[in-house]
């Protein structure tokens, strides 16, 4: 095992769902075609992914009411994704410019410059700056 491809995100609807992640979020679409749900009726297979990214996610439309209850809860309320960027400041404005909504404020964390957001489905990211590099005695700086 060489690499995590794709994790699937359910959503109500795939053109919605694409155009969130496409246009807000400037993820590369790199598959939407026909194919076919394992009792064989029709679906489509999208793919996105971050621009230069390996791990992509595949927009899976919820199927039955089991799958219509999961979209948006996929993480019961937990933030279930983290999206690294190296201009935390400016991704951060373009975000809030695409009206993509965040449910805190831009805070700083050992780990890099953190804000909630939530999804088109409402599922909770991280939107992440830089990594700090932080010795064991010394704090973060602010």
């Amino acid at each position: 095992m060489s690499q995590l491809e794709l994790v699937a995100l359910l959503v109500r609807e795939y053109d919605p769902a694409i155009r969130f992640f496409v246009d807000a979020l400037q993820f590369e679409l790199v598959e939407d075609v026909p194919s076919l749900t394992n009792d064989g009726r029709a679906k489509r297979w999208v793919v996105v992914r971050p621009a230069g990214a390996v791990t992509g996610i595949l927009l899976a439309q919820a199927d039955g009411e089991r799958q219509v209850a999961g979209v948006g809860e996929q993480f019961a309320g937990r933030v279930g994704f983290f999206l690294r960027v190296e201009d935390f400041d400016g991704s951060y404005a373009r975000l809030v410019a695409a009206n993509v909504t965040f449910l805190s404020a831009p805070r700083v964390e050992a780990y890099g410059t953190v804000a909630v957001f939530v999804d088109c489905e409402g599922n909770r990211w991280d939107l992440l700056g830089p990594a700090y590099i932080v010795a064991p005695d010394h704090p973060p700086a602010k």
